[in-house]
């Protein structure tokens, strides 16, 4: 048996504060805001079983009870002791929240309380630059505040993240632009731009880039659906500058993202939400994983929104996958029970710790905090 007795979620988002109808759980359990097709379910995934299966018990029901009857149980004890009771088994002892997607879920400091555990903030960087542009009316303002707005989060922040790769794609030029094409973009934003609008610009979304990247905080960055192994003259662009890339959800492609993680000292891949969304082949995409990249360069996440289900489900099959894959290797004579315990403890927290700096960072402010 492999222990992690503790792990350190590298990205999550906090969970919804209301009360869920069964349609509106269910479409939580997919991977996107679209409802399932008519006449079927998402409980019928990978996910959904693994729900049913790792949750239940918590609320005091029998493992892959109906999910009517799991939902009667959730709205008997409350939207708050429900979430409670599932984030307090995780095992997770630190949660980095990542506080950019819209809703009403809550912050890190509540998370943190709910667990019982620890939290702290991630800046979604795309959002901070809107916010940013509704009350700068010129582009000297914009950019100003856009570059206080950044490296003042840094201060509290212990990374920042960014869809760039989901609104334009990967194929991003690697180089910051230069000046006069970022003081034309931004006109051209500002000029058209009305309130909520989102950031799509590519000229600035690669200067967005690189003034996080001069702020020395770990950059995550979405992968989408596109192949990672684009993000390669990124990579080399930002090597040795002092701040890491964390790539964020390269499953199906996860095999090319442990790649880059070989490549490049200062390149790492979260496990996140694919182990969760694969379930019970969980084993099989962890160990494609552990074909390529240094041990030192993967970090757990359960990548979980909105349902502290998912908190749960992405902890419970990373054990579950971590475990029977390194037990499998020292069974068979490949590794000793106490390098696989040490690689064990690597991935489930160790890595997330160096590489964030959790030990130097503070607490997320708010009532609650731990």
């Amino acid at each position: 048996m492999i222990d992690t007795p503790t792990l350190v979620d590298q990205y999550c988002h906090g969970v919804l504060r209301t009360e869920l109808g069964l349609g509106t759980f269910e479409t939580m359990l997919g991977r996107s805001a679209a409802p399932p097709a008519a006449g079927t379910t998402f409980f019928d995934t990978q996910t959904g079983f693994a729900v049913r299966r790792w949750c239940p018990p918590l609320l005091g029901l029998e493992p892959h009870c109906p999910p009517a009857r799991y939902l009667a149980r959730r709205r008997e004890l409350g939207v708050l002791e429900s979430g409670r009771r599932l984030l307090r088994a995780t095992g997770i002892s630190t949660y980095l929240v990542e506080t950019g997607p819209p809703g009403d879920l809550t912050g890190p400091a509540e998370i943190a309380a709910a667990g019982d555990a620890r939290a702290h903030e991630i800046v979604r960087l795309e959002p901070l630059a809107e916010q940013v542009a509704d009350t700068s009316g010129t582009v000297d303002a914009l950019l100003a505040n856009l570059a206080e707005a950044v490296h003042g989060a840094a201060l509290t922040a212990v990374a920042f993240t960014s869809a760039a790769a989901v609104r334009h794609g990967l194929a991003l030029a690697p180089a910051p632009p230069g000046p006069g094409e970022v003081r034309g973009a931004a006109g051209r934003w500002l000029a058209r731009r009305t309130v909520g609008g989102a950031l799509t610009d590519p000229v600035l979304l690669r200067h967005l880039l690189w003034i996080a990247v001069s702020s020395g905080r770990p950059l995550q960055l979405h992968l989408g659906d596109d192949d990672p192994m684009t993000l390669g003259d990124f990579a080399a662009a930002t090597a040795g500058l002092g701040t890491d890339l964390v790539l964020l959800h390269g499953y199906p492609h996860h095999r090319q993202a442990a790649h880059l993680t070989s490549v490049f000292p200062h390149v790492y891949a979260d496990l996140g939400p694919a182990l969760a969304r694969t379930g019970a082949r969980a084993a099989a995409v962890l160990a494609e994983t552990l074909e390529l990249a240094p041990f030192g360069k993967l970090l757990f996440s359960s990548g979980a929104r909105g349902l502290p289900e998912l908190h749960v489900v992405g902890a419970r099959v990373f054990r579950e996958a971590l475990g029977r894959v390194l037990a499998g290797w020292v069974v068979d004579g490949a590794w000793s029970r106490t390098d696989a315990q040490r690689v064990a403890g690597m991935i489930a927290s160790g890595n997330a710790r160096r590489v964030y700096r959790l030990d130097q960072a503070q607490q997320a402010p708010g009532p609650g905090g731990h």
